[in-house]
């Protein structure tokens, strides 16, 4: 038997989507450097042998992850309000994201997508070009929506992974008597009652639309 007994009884059956389920769930507990198929195979109490029934190696188990992430960012309606559209999915985008920082190594650098992937970056495209943007602005457009996203993301993540996610805590080591405009910053934005660093990625991803749009329209080359 290539699955581990516990207590006399089998295991679930070993199946692609429990393997790539808890994989998600390892790089999400103990983030992405603690994966191996060795770790992994330890999670599910099964051989690692096991595993190569289900994804051929390391490599196609990352893509799966990668796509299990795509897979939880909701699709856009390309006959929508595209700028409606395309916020909402940002958002998903960061929430996911959020759910699992590990991804934001991996999601640009896959070889292989999977098909939620590869639906996702369809629809995004379709989108862009159902509502007029020209090839190159859709690229453009795409390029700096997700450098948006993916840049507040692990910003929030390194934040969180410094123990800085409270105003307070990312204060506590700065001289604010030697930087005034710091010091008034903190004094009239950070630590008032409400402050959240997050509040600003709603602020940026308008901006970000703002040059989207003259994009669309040809204001901009």
């Amino acid at each position: 038997m290539s699955e581990r007994r516990s207590e006399g009884r089998p295991r679930a059956r070993l199946t692609r989507e429990r393997v790539v389920s808890a994989g998600v769930s390892l790089a999400d507990r103990d983030g992405l450097a603690a994966l191996t198929m060795r770790s992994l195979a330890d999670d599910l109490r099964v051989r690692p042998m096991a595993l190569y029934r289900h994804v051929a190696n390391k490599e196609e188990l990352l893509d799966s992850l990668v796509d299990s992430v795509f897979d939880e960012v909701v699709l856009m309606d390309p006959d929508g309000a595209w700028r409606a559209e395309l916020t909402e999915r940002c958002r998903s985008l960061r929430a996911a994201l959020g759910r699992h920082p590990w991804a934001l190594a991996l999601m640009e650098t896959r070889s292989s997508p999977g098909p939620a992937t590869l639906e996702h970056h369809e629809n995004v495209l379709e989108t862009l070009r159902s509502v007029g943007f020209s090839v190159v602005a859709t690229a453009h457009a795409y390029a700096v929506v997700d450098a948006f996203v993916y840049g507040f993301a692990l910003q929030e993540a390194e934040l969180a992974a410094a123990g800085l996610g409270e105003a307070e805590q990312t204060l506590a080591g700065i001289p604010l008597e030697r930087v005034p405009r710091m010091a008034e910053l903190a004094r009239e934005h950070v630590l008032q009652p409400g402050y959240d660093f997050g509040d600003s990625f709603d602020v940026g991803l308008a901006i970000v639309l703002d040059g989207l749009e003259r994009l669309r329209s040809g204001e901009l080359p």
